[in-house]
């Protein structure tokens, strides 16, 4: 579909159909606005869709991003999404060698298995009495940010009160993450389990004076008051099907196909100029939304580029035709995958990681981990392959900043994904590569993507998932009432750059239409 060539006029021209976008899209059109919807790609989702990657094989994978915990539930019940989540039953499996012998922390299951776990593990009770009091605090915490982040941003002493625990605003907010998970526990494996929430798509070190780290981990464990990360049934692309349809039902018109190329205005309103295939045009609005970068935003406005922002992940999909069988003889492998499995992420393998990276090496021991979302969620997978026992794996490595691949980026994702396998490889009884299923064309069905190929594919700046640093959930004194504010008075970022953004979350677009519809009022 394209729209008219010359210039339209619009209440909000949208650019990007990515998951934010469509859901300012969705409450803007809602409100009875004219939106428009431009979109570079074929298709709306942006990152987060469902595709089939392997030639000739019904395997509908989530296959950039792919579990969801920041979504609140009130904009699925604001937009009437069709949308489900289903929880997963073990949170999480990390495989250990101890005492020459293969063993590993299931935490899941129940209190009680989870309990008798750590109890095998470490030998006691204290690690699990810790673990109970860590995360009882962050839960508290959650608790009682959530909620804030589709309400105008608070300053950061509202937010200190509104916590109101003063170890724990400390311990997340003012210390470095490392330090409280030192405090609490004495387990190295059980210290790396916590503090890979801190890492997930962000080069820190458990110390670093940044709190890059603490930042990636609040946003971590705040998600729906409680941090459960859910399997969202049908892939990731039921999400933005959902939206799509939101927003087409309320009246908004989204187009594929359609760069946005120049972004002008002023305080009376703006203009978007645009290319297709078939030539160039121009739609005027009152207000103009980017769901794009912040340095794609600064390259539409022709304003100064914020620093470059840098991934540091591994982006691995596979199908296998069976689950491969564990070195630990007391976890079912259909058990062990249904959470996150961690591997080569106790702390200390954390640390050596991080400064091999920094140093400018990939990590001899990549630390990574695994998701099986059709355990949780089976309908991913056509019956067929259903039916036979096949298993999608998405494996998400850490400490591997896009640096690393600047001299020859194939070279290196080929070495990164030989050692990262090799690493789950020592806690199968069997290698992975054998279970591999094989396309139409007889290849093994496996995937990966470094950041450069992420910046590629998705122009996701140095291929950082978050598009820039994570910010903390209050005010600063640039960022504005909502978290979405420009310099430019009718333009406004709600995109994963915005304050509050990264993850799967719609929050960015719910706080920019929020903005839109306060100003017109």
């Amino acid at each position: 579909m394209s729209v008219n060539q010359g210039t339209r006029a619009y209440d909000a021209v949208i650019v990007g159909a990515g998951h934010n976008g469509l859901v300012a899209a969705a409450y803007l059109a809602r409100a009875g606005r004219s939106v428009l919807v431009l979109e570079r790609l074929g298709h709306t989702g942006g990152a987060a869709v469902s595709s089939r990657p392997f030639a000739g094989v019904e395997a509908r994978l989530s296959r950039y991003s792919y579990l969801v915990s920041l979504l609140p539930g009130k904009i699925v019940a604001d937009l009437g999404l069709d949308f489900r989540l289903r929880p997963r039953t073990i949170s999480s499996y990390t495989p250990v060698e101890r005492a020459g012998r293969p063993t590993g922390l299931l935490v899941g299951g129940g209190e009680a298995r989870t309990r008798d776990a750590f109890a095998r593990l470490t030998g006691g009770e204290r690690e699990y009495a810790a673990w109970q009091r860590f995360y009882g605090m962050t839960g508290r915490v959650a608790e009682r940010v959530f909620p804030t982040l589709t309400e105008p941003l608070p300053t950061r002493d509202e937010l200190r009160r509104r916590i109101d625990d003063e170890s724990a605003w400390r311990a997340l907010f003012e210390e470095p993450i490392g330090a409280a998970v030192e405090e609490y526990f004495e387990d190295d494996l059980v210290r790396g389990v916590v503090l890979t929430d801190a890492l997930i798509g962000t080069f820190a070190d458990a110390h670093d004076p940044s709190l890059a780290q603490n930042r990636c981990f609040l946003y971590h464990v705040i998600g729906g008051g409680t941090g459960a990360w859910d399997v969202p049934v049908g892939g990731m692309g039921a999400l933005t099907d959902a939206l799509a349809a939101a927003a087409r039902a309320a009246g908004a018109e989204i187009v594929t196909g359609h760069e946005a190329v120049r972004v002008t205005g002023d305080e009376h309103g703006a203009e978007v100029a645009y290319r297709t295939a078939d030539g160039e045009g121009v739609a005027a609005a009152r207000h103009v939304l980017v769901n794009a970068s912040p340095q794609e935003l600064a390259a539409l406005t022709g304003d100064t580029p914020p620093e470059p922002a840098e991934g540091a992940q591994l982006k691995v999909n596979m199908l296998l035709t069976r689950l491969p069988r564990l070195r630990d003889p007391d976890v079912d492998p259909r058990e062990a995958f249904a959470g996150t499995f961690h591997i080569a992420e106790g702390y200390g393998q954390l640390a050596t990681a991080h400064a091999q990276a920094a140093a400018g090496r990939l990590p001899a021991a990549p630390p990574s981990e695994i998701y099986c979302h059709s355990l949780t969620d089976p309908t991913i997978l056509g019956p067929g392959l259903a039916g036979r026992g096949y298993q999608t794996l998405t494996l998400f490595g850490l400490h591997t900043p896009a640096r690393l691949f600047d001299r020859d980026n194939d070279a290196a994702r080929e070495e990164l994904l030989a050692a990262t396998l090799a690493q789950l490889d020592a806690h199968l009884a069997e290698p992975l590569a054998g279970c591999l299923a094989t396309d139409a064309d007889g290849r093994p069905c496996i995937e990966a993507k470094t950041p450069l190929d992420l910046e590629r594919d998705l122009r996701l700046p140095g291929g950082n998932i978050f598009h820039r640093a994570l910010s903390w959930p209050h005010s600063q004194p640039d960022t504005g009432r909502w978290g979405v504010e420009t310099s430019h008075p009718r333009v406004l970022l709600c995109g994963a750059g915005a304050v509050r953004g990264g993850g799967v979350s719609g929050v960015p677009g719910h706080n920019a239409a929020m903005a839109v519809l306060e100003q017109d009022r």
